[in-house]
């Protein structure tokens, strides 16, 4: 270099150098800004290219997000147990009645009537009692739509497979409800010198309300009854814990509770005269005429006693075909006979038909004919109880 050709300029003033000082620095200043702006562009774009640089970085705020979780799922319900599935439909058992029926609402005559129902009406029958004396009918005027009527006044075309629903059974939780053992008067006093208001039959119940001050009567509910009340022999009836039943008066004043201590026991049951129901030839107990749209069948239940109280009872139907069967069934300590007149003739081919038998007969077709029951005498007094059965064979 040519020592001439360089000069030396010194500084005016200490102004002069002041302001150049600053000048340097801010050139210095602005060199060093420049260089971070580059290494930020440099890092942003080797981040962009997932190149990780070995300058240093400006650490930035983080960026918090806050995840929306989804709805929890609800829970599935717990389990419900279904309701219970109804009892199997019982098939109604179609019936025609004989004569007009009374419709009480408990198999018993000692039962409040809900209605009648007109001779050769059609039935429909659910249910019986214990002792096949009663059909359950559907009823749409009683209790639930039903209500009882006398089996034997309902024809039909076989023995009706319906479920027993009446009797003891029906409601066990009456510890007052009685189970009568054998035909039996309602009589308006605790006692056989009070006039007879009704009859119940073997396998009624009752509800039993009282009874008298020796224990010998009980008072049942009676709708025909005077104040609704009846009484009836306790030898015939099976009750439990007579003993706390209430004791009444003839007049139907509760007079003390329990059973005196100088009570005597109630009586052994003994078997007592059929009662007399006034039946004869001329004014027979039923009256059936047979039709092939009407009444084919009866059924008949009563009973007869010897040597002392109703001997006999009489029976007329009608058949409209020539062949009629006829099953006779019996309970009680004695026996009977069946004869079938024709204008006072007996038939030759029945002769007499006793318990347990059954038996076919030729008949004319529009022809009355007169069925005698009549009890055999024996040793003692002889009770029966019988069912008779009468149908047309085609």
């Amino acid at each position: 270099m040519n020592m001439e050709s360089f000069k030396f300029t010194p500084f005016r003033s200490s102004d002069e150098l002041e302001l150049n000082i600053v000048v340097c620095n801010k050139i210095t200043l602005v060199n060093k800004l420049s260089k971070n702006l580059l290494l930020v562009f440099i890092t942003l774009l080797l981040m962009g290219c997932g190149v990780q640089g070995n300058e240093p970085f400006i650490t930035a705020s983080p960026i918090i997000i806050t995840a929306t979780l989804p709805p929890a799922s609800t829970p599935p319900a717990s389990a419900t147990s279904l309701p219970p599935l109804p009892p199997p439909t019982i098939t109604p058992i179609e019936g025609i009645t004989s004569t007009q029926l009374n419709v009480r609402a408990e198999p018993s005559t000692a039962s409040n009537v809900l209605g009648i129902v007109p001779a050769n009406t059609q039935v429909q029958i659910i249910g019986k009692d214990p002792g096949e004396n009663w059909w359950q009918i559907l009823y749409p005027q009683g209790d639930e739509g039903k209500g009882w009527v006398t089996a034997e006044f309902v024809t039909t075309a076989g023995k009706p497979e319906v479920p027993e629903v009446g009797g003891a059974a029906s409601d066990p939780g009456n510890a007052n409800a009685a189970i009568i053992q054998q035909k039996l008067n309602i009589r308006s006093g605790p006692g056989t010198d009070f006039n007879s208001i009704g009859t119940l039959n073997p396998q009624d119940v009752v509800n039993v309300t009282g009874k008298d001050s020796n224990g010998a009567w009980l008072q049942i509910d009676f709708a025909n009854g005077p104040e609704g009340k009846g009484w009836i022999n306790a030898a015939f009836v099976q009750i439990n814990n007579a003993e706390n039943l209430p004791i009444v008066s003839e007049s139907g004043v509760v007079v003390g509770t329990g059973t005196p201590v100088d009570t005597p026991a109630p009586p052994t049951p003994t078997v007592v005269p059929a009662p007399m129901d006034h039946d004869s030839t001329q004014a027979p107990a039923i009256n059936i005429v047979f039709s092939a749209t009407g009444t084919r069948s009866i059924q008949y239940t009563s009973d007869v006693s010897a040597p002392t109280g109703d001997t006999d009872d009489w029976l007329t139907f009608t058949p409209f075909t020539h062949t009629v069967q006829i099953n006779l069934i019996c309970t009680g300590n004695g026996n009977l006979s069946t004869e079938i007149f024709q204008n006072n003739l007996t038939l030759p081919d029945l002769g007499r038909l006793s318990c347990g038998e059954s038996r076919a007969i030729t008949t004319n077709v529009g022809t009355a004919y007169l069925v005698h029951i009549q009890a055999l005498e024996s040793s003692g007094l002889n009770y029966t109880h019988y069912t008779v059965h009468i149908t047309s064979i085609p």
